[in-house]
């Protein structure tokens, strides 16, 4: 009678181990995994999306005031190693985008490209964030920098233009800061 009580209890002490053992590598896992996201000091491993971005923070943060007759406005910024990226995008009459990139102040002329890049590459933040396709896959756009290396913010501005049909264009900005 005594051995069938030790093997019991040889047996509940097993498994209260190895319960208590899966119950702390559950544990483990999940502030590995939390750790993926957040470092010890409470930041964010980089890069990370800012969920609180809007079209009106990030074109502030660009320095470009979003015309009033854009419509179909979509901002991203995304905190880097580095640098941080800033997107913004939106639609405007064809009729007024000349003006709008008179206002910029190119660097240089823009230029027409009339296919898509054969070879993209994959931008650090892609415009795909924002449910857009990237300016570099699209036919037909107007591009060329604001400024390749700015005074102030942002460090540099590249700006793409696609005409989406007889009277609307798709404003693409892409900021470094």
């Amino acid at each position: 009678m005594m051995k069938a009580g030790r093997r019991l209890s040889s047996r509940y002490i097993a498994l209260t181990l190895a319960t208590l053992a899966l119950c702390v590598l559950g544990l483990a896992l999940t502030s590995c995994s939390s750790a993926a996201h957040e470092a010890a000091d409470g930041r964010r491993q980089l890069p990370y999306w800012d969920e609180k971005s809007t079209p009106g923070s990030v074109g502030e943060q660009l320095d470009i005031e979003v015309p009033a007759q854009a419509t179909d406005r979509r901002a991203a910024y995304q905190h880097g190693f580095q640098d941080d990226q800033l997107l913004l995008a939106f639609t405007l009459p064809t009729s007024k985008v000349d003006a709008f990139i008179e206002q910029l102040g190119p660097e240089r002329e823009l230029r027409q490209r009339d296919k898509p890049r054969p070879d993209p590459v994959t931008p650090t933040a892609p415009f795909s964030h924002l449910g857009l396709e990237d300016p570099e896959t699209l036919p037909d756009v107007l591009e060329g920098r604001i400024c390749s290396v700015c005074d102030g913010d942002p460090n540099a501005l590249k700006i793409a233009v696609h005409r989406l049909d007889d009277s609307t264009s798709r404003i693409y900005l892409r900021g470094v800061n």
